[in-house]
């Protein structure tokens, strides 16, 4: 076995702290991947299928937007080394600059675009890019490749894990991450909710400025079908942040902002079901949020 085979061998543990006899929450910890989230499995998949498909042959070029938050970027990043093409990544200002620095590390070209035009300006520039140079556009935020990755890898490997599943929850940025799961789990009858941060616009709510990394949405996402969606959890940052403590503290869990709002999700759900089995998933971990003092957040001002 070699590092990039890795990708996707992910544990899913019970969270025993905030579990139950009635109700049980589980994780799927996506930092074990080796780049350390979810999106190493996007990354992976997205230039695997480009290749099979023609689009990309070796000394190509693919060009991404991605705040790195997740990690997209350092999943493409990984692939495009494995597979020998160039990787440019437009990343918005105002991340917290671990994602950029391994980006950066692991070879990717990484230009930095206005913070006041978030990620629709670096989609924006990536596209423009890509016309220019000639490179290929992954287009996470676009592609049906993007839910199909988690289809055909994390959805399965959940339902192979657990012998009964009845809830889902999931954070929702580009929507891939839900989406490819959610389809995969309708056919077992489960039950799937979004989460959001206030300042997302899934639920209705205005759009503004949030804290919480690598989840929200300035519009809802093409590829997402409303029909798989149960419900929408719109979180406080301060509540996901108190969980990324709680989870450090109680689980020994170091992860970032977004599974902190994703336990959330899973609790807000506990309080409105009997019983039952809730599966959510934890993207990435803290270590890419320290320099942002991850875990001595305290008001939006002081998280900058």
């Amino acid at each position: 076995m070699i590092v990039f085979d890795l990708i996707g061998q992910t544990p899913l543990v019970l969270l025993e702290s905030f579990s139950d006899e009635r109700v049980q929450i589980y994780a799927k910890l996506e930092q074990f991947n080796p780049g350390g989230s979810v999106k190493d499995r996007l990354g992976k998949y997205l230039i695997e299928k480009a290749i099979k498909d023609g689009r990309l042959k070796k000394g190509g070029t693919i060009v991404e937007a991605s705040a790195g938050n997740t990690g997209t970027g350092i999943g493409l990043a990984i692939a495009a080394n494995r597979y020998k093409v160039k990787c440019v990544i437009f990343a918005p200002k105002g991340f917290a600059e671990e994602k950029n620095f391994s980006m950066k590390a692991l070879g990717a070209d990484v230009r930095r675009t206005q913070k006041s035009e978030g990620m629709i300006g670096a989609q924006g520039e990536a596209k423009t890019y890509a016309k220019k140079y000639n490179a290929l556009y992954m287009n996470q935020f676009g592609s049906e490749d993007n839910p199909n990755a988690y289809t055909h890898t994390l959805a399965q490997s959940l339902t192979e894990k657990l012998n009964h599943i009845d809830y889902f929850v999931a954070g929702v940025g580009s929507g891939g991450t839900f989406t490819g799961v959610a389809q995969h789990l309708k056919d077992y009858q489960v039950k799937n909710y979004i989460v959001e941060p206030e300042g997302s616009v899934l639920n209705g709510g205005p759009s503004h400025a949030h804290d919480t990394e690598g989840i929200g949405s300035e519009k809802w996402p093409s590829f997402l079908n409303k029909k798989l969606v149960d419900g929408i959890f719109t979180m406080k940052d301060q509540d996901a942040f108190n969980n990324v403590k709680l989870l450090a503290n109680k689980e020994g869990f170091l992860v970032g902002s977004s599974s902190g709002a994703a336990l959330q999700g899973a609790l807000e759900l506990k309080k409105q079901v009997q019983q039952g089995v809730i599966v959510t998933i934890f993207p990435d971990g803290s270590d890419r949020y320290m320099s942002k003092q991850i875990f001595n957040y305290k008001e939006s001002n002081d998280y900058e």
